[in-house]
């Protein structure tokens, strides 16, 4: 059996293959990527592609209980393959294990632990030695609290008994988004408050601010470390908690203790909205004054104020300063855009293109500019102007590539990428995915990763990583891979979506890079549950990257998400709907968080939705999110004459976003996977060489 694996392996080696290879009856799936162009070894040295190859094979035993095979490629193997050295004598130790030579067994991980007492696998050495002797694994708490395998140990230590709040501490703050860790930092602060230290609170806060719970929050901020973060998370907390009073004092305390920290003037901003309204004035105008990246936002508090008073003149030279002083702001662009929006539906087209204009080039990284472009582009194809409108098409794909209005821009300019009337009926080639190796991580982790070991990366990876403040965007980038790697579709998306948020420097400098690549892209637009989606997809007739779209948007692609309103599953199915829809189709004992079950099901609701409304996709789904009697009774009122202004006026902000997120999401996976589209794509960019991707 174990020379079978071997020549398995070997072979497909020797062929060159880099995907998952499935070893038949063997059950065991191996991934590797070997490097075949490391240089060619001397006759008593081994290349690099031979130790990762025998590494993989003993790894691959050991998954199979073969202990003596795998002790046959690990043989001396750390001497000629050293920065795996710690890993190779932990998997040794697990062979003579499996060999059934214990004694062995537990030399060979003590060796690991006295020559290696650093590295994370010693963990792991930690764990199996514990196993035997407690004691070990009170070692493995001390020196590794953040690693994975420690984690293990102390959920196996609280089981036994629960009432131990330095173990639950360490899970709250090293594990933070394991299941049921929430509920512990709750118990903790219940019922061990007088047992926490500053940094147990701020492990704790952060529970709760991440469940939105930001009265609890807030409380348990104000006994953490005093940062302006977290003085700031303290006063919100309490301000949205309905504490106003004590969210003015920890605001008031911000200000004395941090005069200058970029949170202090956000929290004036909202300081000012808990006041009387010549305080507000006071603390917007200091705002205005010491905090140049909140004073834009603080002179619109300041006009809104004015127009409470019925004072519009002082409201207007509050927005005139705005767009004169602060014209590349933000808050610059919403509020042209809003003006724009006024003069359109007044019908002075010219008014709103010429208000829209400037946000492209003053405010290029606002969310409002991909909209304002190609509105332009619309207004100038109403004013018969089709040569401008080309250009702001074409400028809008090139600059904001993966936003809804490019696809509006593309279709506009009649590439074959579906229109809301077309999309059901397109079923695109999509290519596959493409392997790679994560930017992030130490050099261990890279080589545990290229060679297919996972679970010892990700145990590497997140004992690296635990103990930063902040992680670079690389490290970022690979902890949201390593989640999607795990199944932790939700989580490993929003990780990779959030890099936008950085603000400095070298971060959007390195995000930037980071978005040039497919890597990225397809990192933020996975298609997990594609073995399902394409064959219901195909059933009823719907394009697959359409019903992928409304996925990603429905669930994160999480099977067994529910919302507050009881959808449950992939496709977010209402319990009632599923059972409609179960009873129509024949379908029994089913469960709408099996993924097999909700895209059937889901999937037999969105062309019910299409076929209601002649295959419009963008009615379809509106109906998903909205119902389709409220639907029919938008386009009875709107009617349909041209689509982009009917999204416009749909009445529900839900619903609205609701359709642009979907279809961005489909544009998206077009855009990556279709090779078609890509091409078209790059045609675009190679003509407009200041393509700013930045939206």
């Amino acid at each position: 059996m174990g020379k079978l694996l071997s020549n398995k392996i070997a072979l497909a080696i020797g062929l060159g293959l880099t995907s998952a290879l499935t070893l038949g009856s063997l059950g065991y799936v191996l991934k590797y990527q070997i490097d075949l162009t490391s240089p060619i070894a001397t006759a008593n040295e081994p290349s690099l592609a031979e130790n990762r190859t025998n590494f993989s094979l003993a790894a691959g035993f050991i998954a199979q209980n073969q202990g003596t095979e795998a002790l046959e490629k690990l043989s001396n193997l750390e001497q000629s393959y050293p920065i795996l050295e710690p890993y190779i004598i932990l998997k040794r130790g697990q062979a003579y294990q499996l060999a059934g030579d214990n004694r062995q067994a537990e030399q060979t991980w003590q060796n690991l632990v006295q020559s290696h007492p650093d590295s994370p696998a010693v963990a792991e050495a930690l764990y199996f030695l514990g196993q035997s002797n407690p004691a070990y694994w009170q070692d493995a708490i001390a020196k590794f609290p953040q690693h994975p395998r420690t984690h293990q140990i102390i959920r196996q230590l609280l089981k036994k008994n629960p009432h131990q709040p330095r173990l639950m501490a360490i899970l709250v703050k090293y594990d933070p988004d394991a299941p049921g860790v929430s509920e512990i930092a709750h118990d903790l602060a219940t019922n061990y408050s007088e047992q926490l230290d500053p940094q147990d609170w701020q492990a704790i806060a952060d529970s709760y601010w991440k469940k939105w719970d930001y009265g609890k929050a807030g409380k348990a901020y104000a006994k953490a470390p005093s940062t302006p973060r977290n003085l700031y998370r303290a006063a919100r907390g309490y301000h949205l908690g309905n504490g106003k009073k004590t969210a003015k004092k920890l605001y008031l305390q911000l200000l004395e203790q941090y005069p200058q920290a970029e949170d202090t003037g956000l929290g004036l901003r909202r300081l000012a909205l808990i006041v009387n309204t010549s305080e507000a004035l006071a603390y917007l105008d200091l705002v205005i004054r010491d905090f140049p990246q909140q004073a834009p936002q603080a002179l619109l508090q300041k006009a809104k104020i004015f127009d409470g008073l019925k004072n519009t003149v002082a409201a207007q030279q509050m927005r005139d300063l705005l767009i004169t002083d602060y014209k590349n702001s933000e808050a610059a662009a919403e509020y042209r855009w809003s003006i724009s929006q006024k003069k359109a539906k007044q019908g002075d087209l010219l008014a709103a293109w010429e208000w829209a204009q400037p946000i492209a080039v003053n405010n290029p990284r606002s969310p409002v500019v991909a909209k304002a472009s190609f509105w332009v582009g619309k207004w100038a194809q109403k004013l018969g102007r089709s040569e401008d409108a080309k250009t702001a098409f074409e400028s809008t794909l090139a600059r904001f590539p993966h936003s809804y209005y490019a696809w509006r821009s593309a279709v506009a300019l009649g590439w074959n990428v579906g229109d809301f009337s077309t999309i059901r009926d397109i079923q695109p080639q999509v290519a596959s995915k493409v392997n790679f190796v994560p930017p992030g991580g130490s050099q261990i982790f890279q080589e545990l990763y290229r060679i297919g070991l996972e679970e010892d990366a990700w145990m590497q990876f997140q004992t690296e990583i635990a103990d930063q403040e902040n992680l670079s965007v690389p490290d970022e980038f690979t902890y949201g891979l390593m989640q999607l790697s795990r199944g932790q579709n939700l989580r490993g998306i929003n990780t990779i979506w959030y890099l936008k948020n950085r603000t400095s420097d070298e971060d959007i400098e390195q995000w930037q890079a980071l978005r040039q690549t497919n890597e990225y892209w397809q990192s933020l637009f996975p298609i997990p549950f594609e073995e399902i989606i394409l064959p219901w997809s195909q059933q009823r007739q719907i394009n697959p990257l359409l019903v992928s779209a409304l996925i990603r948007q429905e669930s994160r692609f999480e099977p067994e998400i529910g919302s507050s309103a009881g959808a449950l599953g992939l496709m977010q199915v209402m319990p009632a709907t599923g059972k409609q829809v179960a009873g129509q189709i024949g379908l029994q004992d089913y469960s709408l968080t099996n993924p097999e079950d909700n895209v059937n099901i889901g999937t037999f609701y969105l062309d019910f939705t299409h076929r209601k409304y002649d295959d419009n996709s963008m009615l379809a789904v509106a109906s998903y999110n909205a119902g389709p009697n409220r639907v029919a009774q938008w386009v009875s009122r709107y009617g349909l004459r041209d689509a982009d202004e009917f999204v416009e006026k749909i009445p529900y902000r839900e619903t609205k976003g609701y359709v642009e997120s979907v279809f961005e999401n489909y544009w998206n996976y077009m855009r990556i996977y279709n090779t078609e589209t890509a091409q078209l794509f790059q045609q675009i960019s190679q003509s407009n060489p200041e393509v700013i991707t930045n939206n």
